[in-house]
């Protein structure tokens, strides 16, 4: 066999031990997963922003932005629900580059899997118990599921992984509100039948145990742009992608049909400052048409202490080493033009 089996990965059961999770901040993580299935189903009309950085890089640098998020989530109570982004592993489309917190806990040190999952449940648990804010995470992992089921309150499926059957059914098993991107290729179908499967319970093996789940009513759509064959991006938050893409959805049949639309990656050609103009356009469509206000839920941007982006050991503090981000300045203002145009 061509791999070199280095350690032991530490069980569920090690991790929560060493890292429980209290009761007060147990509750207050269920109040807010009940508040995002509220506004999923139609019941809370409050409008979802899952925002912060591109990946959670450094612990203090992504706590000092969800503190700062937690004073401005006070003051927009009544209108957003909002949810920081502590994507603690990270999707790289050649294999190459930065993996996530999960892979290496200090990006500027080597690879230890082993210490970097007891890093992401510590940064999830801090910005629960010390900020009320239940964060959400990627699900590259499925496996990683485990170690942060009691912590998050969203999950999401990237665009490379929705067409693979062990995330699809993983999903069906989440407690938790999991949004499925659209693939790369943009194909809304293949969105839909994550969707589909994701709604449905399934026997499947997961961690070396043959297990049973009941379905997740709370599968929804996120839309985040597509790559066409000569490796253009191509938005589809537009209105007409929205008016189109609600029919095919109304059609299927689903429980708690919702979109939510990311407004970076290929929907802002990658081009992060162009967020606030996205987001501006996506709230006018749900104004100007009652079938996008009902179905469109809510937006994800990638946000952090310093606009833009830089490479590993420059180390300037609060800035992203993968994709840019909107800076702090800019995102905080776009926080409150939202909630007073939701």
């Amino acid at each position: 066999m061509g791999m070199k089996f280095i350690k032991r990965l530490p069980s569920k059961e090690e991790v929560l031990a060493e890292q429980p999770l209290s009761l007060i901040s147990k509750k207050k993580r269920d109040q807010r997963v009940d508040e995002i299935k509220a506004v999923l189903e139609g019941k809370d009309d409050r409008f979802l922003l899952i925002i912060g950085p591109c990946s959670a890089d450094n612990e203090e640098s992504v706590c000092e932005y969800v503190e700062r998020l937690a004073l401005v989530q006070e003051k927009v109570k009544d209108k957003l629900i909002l949810i920081p982004r502590i994507y603690t592993n990270k999707p790289r489309t050649t294999g190459a580059g930065y993996k996530g917190m999960a892979h290496q806990p200090d990006p500027n040190k080597e690879p230890d899997i082993r210490q970097g999952i007891r890093a992401i449940r510590q940064i999830h648990l801090r910005v629960l118990m010390d900020y009320g804010l239940p964060g959400a995470d990627e699900m590259l992992y499925p496996d990683n599921y485990s170690y942060l089921a009691d912590v998050f309150a969203y999950n999401a499926v990237g665009a490379r992984s929705v067409e693979n059957q062990q995330h699809r059914l993983t999903s069906s098993g989440v407690d938790v509100p999991i949004g499925m991107k659209n693939p790369t290729s943009g194909d809304f179908s293949v969105m839909l039948n994550a969707i589909n499967a994701a709604q449905q319970g399934h026997r499947f093996i997961y961690r070396g145990y043959e297990v049973e789940s009941d379905g997740n009513p709370h599968a929804h759509a996120i839309l985040r742009g597509a790559v066409d064959v000569h490796g253009r991006n191509l938005p589809n938050y537009h209105y007409e992608d929205l008016i189109h893409f609600i029919h095919m959805y109304e059609k299927s049949g689903f429980q708690n049909p919702a979109i939510v639309i990311d407004t970076n990656h290929s929907n802002s050609m990658k081009k992060h400052d162009e967020q606030p103009r996205i987001a501006k356009e996506i709230l006018f469509s749900r104004k100007y048409d009652p079938s996008i206000r009902s179905m469109v839920k809510g937006m994800m941007i990638e946000s952090y202490l310093v606009g833009g982006t830089q490479k590993i050991g420059e180390n300037i503090y609060g800035k992203s080493i993968t994709d840019p981000c909107l800076g702090w300045e800019e995102s905080e203002q776009l926080m409150y033009y939202i909630a007073d145009n939701v």
